[in-house]
């Protein structure tokens, strides 16, 4: 990759581009936007905003390539109009470069982070639960099945080299050298996974389990969605469900999978808030910890209800097609727990007393799917099928 993106250079890019103009050039504004990837945001004069992103390069000198597989993404809802509908419920990019790893987006200025919202508000409005549930069924049940999308994403897949989700997470190749390769921290987590047998079997099974069935977003975390600046307006004229409520974005892993993976994660980071608020000590016993974290269980089980229940609801058919759907769900729930737990030992070097609680937390919903719902959802496993689908 020999163009590298700057702040002084960006401009004169978009120019090449057609995105830009030269009058537009010395009235643009350009601020850096910090990301795993090098972001640039340029606002010019006439209003628009342009998100542009490069992929950076990795020890090798070369990049991951995950804008092409986002790129993909939206090359899919070009070729099949018919599937417009929930384009919107995405981002907007408008220009990609394969040879330099820039793609360039509309940014959308209406629009705050999620994750961010829950953070500085701390409320968890289940109004809005019910949006992000509505827009991930609709993804789903649009492209549910269909040989020609399918095919899209097989076609592209061998282009791209695209081989199925590492689901086991390397963890079940633990040799001798992962001493030499992972700090003290780390070493604690492995000794505690190794205990399990069944946490491995969970996950084994669970990976080979693993079927695709429509378009996914592979990455759902809540930092992946955009809540609209007016979702109260939206929530008050009764119109909260409009797909422009909510956006995906970041569809840099997005890939055609199992839907209980998006759902998985979905509620894997909403847990997030309530594992990292434990206050946990050597003294203490995990449940007690669980019990006194400042974001208790009980402030999120009914907006975790409400995506789920609302999800099933716009999306039965998946029930019919994937009968232990739910308890898939809870399943990669856990797992993307595990995966946090991971990436905090990659980035953090730590594994703590709230990492140990995590582990519980994850083995639970990997081995005891079924009796971890009630948990999880705050309601019985039951109460979040909609009223259509045979209870019996």
């Amino acid at each position: 990759m020999a163009f590298l993106l700057s702040s002084q250079n960006v401009l004169e890019y978009l120019l090449t581009i057609g995105l830009s103009t030269p009058v537009e050039q010395s009235l643009s504004k350009i601020e850096l936007k910090p990301a795993k990837n090098f972001n640039l945001l340029v606002s010019l004069p006439d209003g628009r905003q342009l998100l542009v992103k490069q992929e950076r390069l990795n020890r090798e000198g070369k990049t991951a390539g995950e804008f092409f597989e986002e790129w993909r993404v939206h090359q899919f809802f070009q070729k099949f109009p018919d599937i417009s509908h929930i384009r919107w419920c995405c981002s907007e990019a408008v220009h990609f470069d394969a040879d330099n790893s820039i793609i360039v987006f509309n940014y959308l200025k209406n629009y705050r982070d999620l994750a961010d919202f829950y953070i500085k508000e701390n409320v968890f409005p289940t109004k809005i639960a019910i949006a992000v549930g509505m827009t991930l069924a609709s993804i789903h049940h649009a492209t549910m099945e269909n040989p020609d999308y399918a095919e899209f994403f097989q076609t592209s897949a061998q282009i791209s080299h695209l081989k199925n989700p590492n689901l086991t997470l390397g963890l079940d190749r633990i040799t001798p050298e992962i001493f030499g390769l992972v700090p003290s921290e780390g070493l604690k987590f492995f000794t505690l996974y190794q205990r399990y047998d069944s946490l491995g079997q969970a996950i084994a099974n669970l990976h080979r389990s693993y079927t695709r069935y429509c378009l996914t977003h592979h990455d759902l975390k809540l930092n992946n969605i955009l809540l609209s600046l007016n979702w109260q307006e939206a929530v008050f004229n009764n119109s909260f469900s409009s797909e422009r409520m909510i956006r995906l974005i970041d569809w840099e892993r997005g890939a055609w999978g199992d839907p209980a993976h998006d759902l998985g994660m979905l509620i894997a980071s909403y847990l997030q808030f309530w594992l990292y608020s434990m206050t946990t000590s050597k003294s203490m016993a995990i449940e007690e910890s669980l019990r006194l974290a400042t974001t208790p269980l009980e402030l999120l089980q009914p907006s975790i209800a409400a995506l789920m229940s609302t999800y099933l609801a716009h999306f039965p058919q998946i029930l019919e097609t994937c009968p232990d759907f739910l308890e898939r769900v809870v399943q990669f729930c856990g797992l993307a727990l595990i995966t946090a737990i991971q990436a905090g030992l990659q980035h953090e070097k730590t594994f703590g007393n709230v990492g140990i609680c995590m582990l519980q937390v994850a083995k639970s919903l990997l081995c005891n799917p079924k009796a971890s719902m009630k948990t999880i959802f705050g309601v019985e496993a039951l109460e979040l099928l909609p009223q259509s689908f045979s209870r019996n």
